[in-house]
């Protein structure tokens, strides 16, 4: 899809002057939440420096206050950290490890990002409407999580 495509090298040539994973994860969730309108709630998750059983949210956008901590045994978030792989659920109704943010939502995602091989953060995709992500979706919110990785792994 030619947004994706556009978002995609926008994210490339802002990662090449951002001057903190900080800046540029705000970047990436605010103009996900902006320019996908199904892109509910977006926002990273990162490991906790303090306690790795552990994820502490980051930079985020959308219309709901997340679950700030979150044990890598609990919920979808904790799901794809514990086993290293994307969760996708297209209606969370019907995963008893949904952890709730907002009884709006009806899909989510979460990508891990590896730094060098180790969990370093997740980014995460919540939508209101079931069945937001499709395999081009996927695709590309995973893409958006290795551009992510690949700029922490210089930091």
């Amino acid at each position: 899809m030619l947004v994706h495509e556009e978002l995609l090298r926008e994210f490339q040539d802002f990662a090449l002057a951002a001057l903190t994973v900080q800046s540029l994860m705000e970047r990436v969730a605010q103009r996900l939440h902006e320019k996908m309108t199904r892109y509910n709630w977006v926002g990273f998750y990162l490991l906790d420096p303090a306690d790795p059983g552990f994820l502490l949210v980051g930079p985020f956008v959308g219309s709901f206050a997340p679950n700030a901590r979150i044990p890598l045994s609990t919920g979808l978030c904790g799901a794809a950290a514990s086993s290293g792989q994307i969760v996708v659920v297209h209606d969370v109704s019907t995963d008893p490890r949904y952890l709730s943010g907002s009884p709006m939502v009806k899909c989510e995602i979460v990508v891990p990002i590896f730094v060098k091989n180790k969990l370093a953060a997740e980014l995460d995709v919540e939508s209101y409407f079931a069945g937001t992500f499709t395999k081009p979706e996927q695709d590309f919110v995973e893409a958006c999580a290795k551009l992510v990785g690949k700029y922490l792994g210089k930091a």
